[in-house]
C-alpha cells in the first residue's frame, strides 16, 4: 500500500499537535519527539508529520511512502519519467527513521520524496548535504533544495 506523505514545519509544536490530533479525530501521534511528531493514518491514508526545527513554517515537502522495494522502484521510475533530477538515498537517517528514499523537486519548486522506512532511529537525521557523522545536527534532513 502506498501512503501520501506531508511534512509541515510549525512554529509551536504543542499547539500544532493539539490542532492536528483534533483534525484527525483525536488520533494519537504514532511518533512524538521534542521537535517532531507524526501520524500514520489509515483514513485518510497519510503519513502526516510536523516538526519544529527552525525551518520556515508551512509545507516543507510532500511524498509517497511505500512498503516494498518493488513499490519504491516503481515510484523512482515515476520520478525519472517526469524528466526531473532525482537524488537517491539508501539507508539514510531522517525524521527518526532509517529509510531508502529518493528526492525530486516539481516545476513549482515543491520537494517530493518517495521512501520505504526500514526501522526507527534514535536521532532526527542529517541534511542530504551532510555526512552521517553530523546525524545529531539541528539541520533538517528533509530539505527542499534541488537534488544534484
Amino acid at each position: 500500500m502506498k501512503r501520501m506523505h506531508i511534512h509541515v514545519a510549525v512554529e509551536n509544536l504543542s499547539d500544532s499537535i493539539r490542532f492536528y490530533s483534533a483534525l484527525f479525530g483525536n488520533a494519537a501521534p504514532t511518533v512524538r519527539k521534542d521537535d517532531y511528531c507524526k501520524w500514520e493514518l489509515i483514513d485518510p491514508a497519510v503519513n502526516f508529520a510536523i516538526s519544529q526545527r527552525g525551518a520556515k513554517p508551512g509545507v516543507d515537502h510532500v511524498g509517497i511512502q511505500v512498503e516494498t522495494d518493488a513499490e519504491l522502484a516503481e515510484m523512482n521510475a515515476r520520478f525519472s519519467a517526469a524528466q526531473l533530477p532525482v537524488e537517491a538515498q539508501i539507508g539514510t537517517t531522517c525524521c527518526y527513521a532509517r529509510s531508502d528514499k529518493a528526492w525530486t523537486v516539481d516545476p513549482q519548486g515543491v520537494a517530493w520524496e518517495t521512501f520505504r522506512t526500514l526501522e526507527a532511529a534514535p536521532v532526527y537525521g542529517h541534511a542530504r548535504e551532510q555526512p552521517e557523522a553530523h546525524a545529531q545536527s539541528s539541520t533538517a534532513c528533509c530539505t527542499s533544495a534541488h537534488p544534484s
